[in-house]
């Protein structure tokens, strides 16, 4: 048997390992997707406004995840080192909740109690989710407070609620239950995790045997609460708690709806349940094996996991094992693993609900960002089971208790997540070698440098690479809202003489108009300006509603401002200077010519060529 202060510094050195390994994943990622979006809010934004704080993203609510956010990106713009910080301190602080809850849960279990940990920090279905800021920053407060708070109810319910810090321990979760429902509205999950976890664990629970009761002796029938006594202990034992968050519940609950378009879109009954089973049967099953260990990644989608039949089969094997084990010889053991697996599917029917279209992919189940709170949720059953006391043979002699089956029990659950936790690090390789293969971060930090590299020179707005972020995140898929926090960049406007371009690397390089339309040279020269009035350069052809770019040569006769517009479209003020050059503008708007009001007194200017189009790497443009 080992000591309490042994277990406890194994479970020390498996939460320090476990973030060692986080850390140096959360150091070689960066930027992902939804990482942007969050940013570019936060750079069109002011931090602490309700739009900002408020918005509805891709049906979430999650206010303190903006803020972090925010704060993050105006201390350190698009600068990966906070939300690696962020990350590590984040799972720290969810990993000691858990082993805290452990430890309530299963006070008396020793290698029980660390398989159980070890589960919870090494299993595969927390990694994407964590390797993903946005993500993380959903359900890593999630996993936190779910533990913490079980823990508590817990606490609350084996005093029946006579502790003397009762009532801290009701204001302290409710306070961390209001934390976490603002990182994730998934976190009101939680309540019922929690009275699920209270009524098990009462159920479960076993009183040390009287002083002197022989062994294998049948102990007072008062030692195992009656299954039937269980749901009202775990009501009237911690009824301040359970009021109190289910008010909470009830306010966040209205006030999601009244803010989320979650609901919003088509759904399909069908497709959500294919989309369940996938993510049992190839996400969660596999991770009891510790796979997956193939990732594979179809850039800009995340990694997906891709285990082979025979880990799916020995993931079947290895749970359909724990649970003929727990079942057979731990008291209790049927509820906690029938509550766990209805978890499991109940937990994915709302956000597979959310993604069930018709064109979503069955692979998105595969990226198992998913299924954090599933884990903690497997935890959870695994410590209330490894802590309730063993099954009771019909003579009264304890099957398990002190005995070498119950020791040989311990040494496979043992043997099996040794072999679990070696598997889990080949499936984080491979998840890590798949996270890495992305152009964002390297585009990211070429941006930066060349942004402020080229400061003298106003830039027209461009959207992210394809490969970076796709046009439906749009307007944050523009490099304005991604480096709007930058103190070193150009400005970003609608005009400008010397046009240059983001390349899809990153770098800096000079741009052209495509040449959707032509602009007709105008009837002077330089010496013989032709608008020094009111008047429409002619285009080639007509051009559609849009948002165009022009491209005009000049020579004015002054320095001065000129008014250009596109019919349906406002005009926009371009400063022009003496002698010859090139201008670009931007106008919205349709027709067939361009509108020019010199607007400084005495302004004259000729016109060249130009071009009307789109704006793109000049070394593409003929």
């Amino acid at each position: 048997m080992l000591s309490r202060r042994t277990i406890s510094s194994v479970a020390i050195a498996l939460i320090v390992a476990q973030l060692v390994v986080r850390g140096w994943l959360a150091a070689t990622g960066n930027f992902y997707w939804d990482d942007l979006v969050l940013i570019g809010r936060a750079s069109s934004n002011p931090i602490l406004s309700w739009d900002y704080l408020g918005h509805s993203h891709d049906g979430h609510f999650m206010p303190a995840a903006f803020l972090v956010a925010g704060v993050s990106t105006v201390v350190a713009p698009v600068d990966w080192l906070i939300p690696a910080v962020t990350l590590v301190a984040l799972q720290a602080l969810a990993s000691l909740a858990v082993w805290r809850m452990i430890r309530v849960l299963a006070p008396r279990a020793g290698i029980g109690a660390l398989a159980a940990l070890a589960f919870y920090l090494f299993t595969p279905m927390t990694v994407p989710a964590f390797a993903w800021w946005a993500a993380a920053l959903n359900s890593l407060p999630l996993q936190a407070a779910m533990a913490w708070i079980v823990a508590d109810a817990v606490l609350l319910v084996r005093s029946r609620g006579r502790r003397p810090d009762a009532r801290l321990i009701v204001i302290r979760s409710a306070v961390v239950f209001v934390v976490a429902l603002a990182f994730f509205e998934k976190s009101l999950f939680i309540l019922p995790v929690a009275f699920a976890a209270a009524t098990l664990s009462a159920r479960t629970a076993v009183r040390t045997p009287p002083t002197g009761t022989a062994p294998g002796a049948e102990s007072d029938s008062r030692d195992v609460p009656a299954a039937d006594s269980a749901l009202i202990r775990a009501f009237t034992g911690a009824r301040a708690l359970w009021v109190v968050l289910s008010g909470v519940f009830v306010v966040w609950l209205i006030v999601f709806f009244s803010v989320s378009d979650a609901t919003a879109g088509e759904h399909s009954i069908s497709q959500t349940l294919r989309l369940v089973w996938r993510s049992i049967n190839n996400a969660v099953v596999p991770s009891f094996a510790g796979g997956p260990w193939e990732w594979e990644r179809w850039v800009p989608s995340p990694p997906m996991g891709f285990a082979p039949v025979w880990m799916i089969v020995l993931g079947w094997l290895v749970i359909a094992a724990l649970v003929v084990w727990a079942v057979r010889t731990r008291h209790g053991a049927a509820a906690v693993v029938a509550c766990a697996a209805g978890y499991v599917v109940v937990a994915q029917l709302p956000v597979m609900w959310n993604r069930s279209s018709a064109n979503t992919a069955l692979e998105l189940a595969q990226t198992m960002r998913y299924l954090p709170d599933t884990a903690v949720v497997i935890t959870i059953a695994i410590a209330l089971i490894v802590g309730s006391g063993a099954r009771q043979h019909p003579a009264g002699r304890h099957v398990g208790e002190r005995s070498e089956r119950g020791q040989t029990g311990v040494a496979v659950v043992a043997l099996v997540g040794a072999f679990a936790v070696a598997s889990a690090m080949v499936s984080l390789a491979s998840f890590s070698s798949s996270w890495r293969d992305d152009p964002t971060g390297d585009y990211l930090a070429n941006a930066k440098q060349a942004l402020a590299r080229n400061q003298d020179h106003t830039m027209f707005d461009q959207a992210l690479p394809l490969e970076v972020l796709l046009p439906v995140a749009y307007p944050n898929n523009q490099i304005s809202h991604t480096f709007g926090r930058l103190r070193e960049r150009p400005n970003f406007g609608v005009t400008t003489d010397r046009l240059m371009v983001l390349d899809n690397s990153g770098h800096m390089v000079e741009g052209a108009v495509t040449p959707a339309r032509t602009i007709e040279p105008g009837s002077g020269a330089c010496d013989r300006p032709e608008i020094d009035g009111p008047t429409e350069l002619s285009l080639s052809g007509p051009l559609l509603q849009w948002r165009w770019t022009i491209a005009v040569g000049y020579c004015a006769n002054m320095p001065g401002q000129i008014e250009m517009a596109l019919d349906d479209g406002p005009a926009q003020r371009v400063d022009v200077q003496a002698g010859l050059h090139v201008v670009y503008v931007q106008l919205e708007g349709r027709g067939r010519g361009i509108s020019v009001r010199p607007l400084t007194p005495d302004l004259a200017l000729h016109t060249g060529e130009g071009r009307v189009g789109e704006v793109a790497d000049a070394r593409l443009v003929g």
